[in-house]
């Protein structure tokens, strides 16, 4: 299934997306002479293995006039279809009050080995980075109470992927967890080639899974 949805508000609430598997959202902009290039579009397709537990959100427009956000979670276990929505209807506005709240923090909090270690991942000379990883994973565990506090939802053996890709300007920040990717579609010499961005966090992988027990987590395969 697939579906396309344009909303004109700059304001997110938890209720806009309702329950589509995928859907595009549009912050309010002002037309100028690069709004053709602002294209975009989200699709879902069932598979054979039943229930869709996927869900997508594009949304332009995000945090500034020419930001973005893409995002898609692969819900697993008995409520990963509700799951999946949840975090996909709550987790754009979660992060994007993470960030504005650690943009408040005066840039002398960022410690000098964090500095250093944002000069050796040779991430470039954008000071946004470690703010954006900052607010990354504050609102991913932020999240993740969130459901687990959920009482009209048992998400003991449920939850979800979550692949999620920020451009702000000219800036990609990209988190994920689990093994949902996001690929980038660029062209060379010999046509359009596709480039794996994120890596897959899978519980078949000894670190990984090391990591899953170290949290308290259950591997079961």
């Amino acid at each position: 299934m697939g579906i396309c949805a344009s909303i004109s508000s700059s304001v997110i609430h938890d209720d806009t997306y309702g329950h589509e598997n995928a859907v595009y959202y549009r912050g309010t902009v002002s037309l100028n002479a690069n709004e053709s290039q602002r294209i975009g579009s989200t699709y879902s397709h069932t598979g054979s293995k039943g229930l869709n537990q996927d869900s997508a959100i594009l949304f332009q427009g995000y945090g500034i006039e020419d930001g973005a956000l893409g995002a898609v979670f692969d819900g697993h276990g008995k409520n990963g279809h509700i799951v999946s929505k949840i975090v996909r209807n709550r987790l754009p506005s979660l992060l994007l009050s993470q960030r504005n709240g650690i943009a408040k923090i005066s840039p002398s909090a960022v410690s000098t080995k964090q500095s250093e270690r944002l000069e050796s991942d040779q991430l470039g000379p954008s000071k946004n980075f470690l703010k954006w990883k900052e607010a990354c994973v504050s609102a991913f565990k932020v999240m993740d109470k969130e459901i687990k506090l959920l009482d009209s939802l048992d998400c003991s053996c449920s939850g979800t992927t979550a692949s999620v890709v920020v451009k702000q300007g000219e800036d990609l920040v990209i988190a994920n967890l689990g093994d949902s990717r996001a690929v980038l579609g660029t062209r060379t010499e010999n046509g359009i080639r596709a480039v794996q961005l994120t890596t897959d966090f899978k519980p078949g992988v000894p670190s990984e899974a090391e990591r899953i027990r170290k949290c308290k987590g259950r591997v079961l395969a």
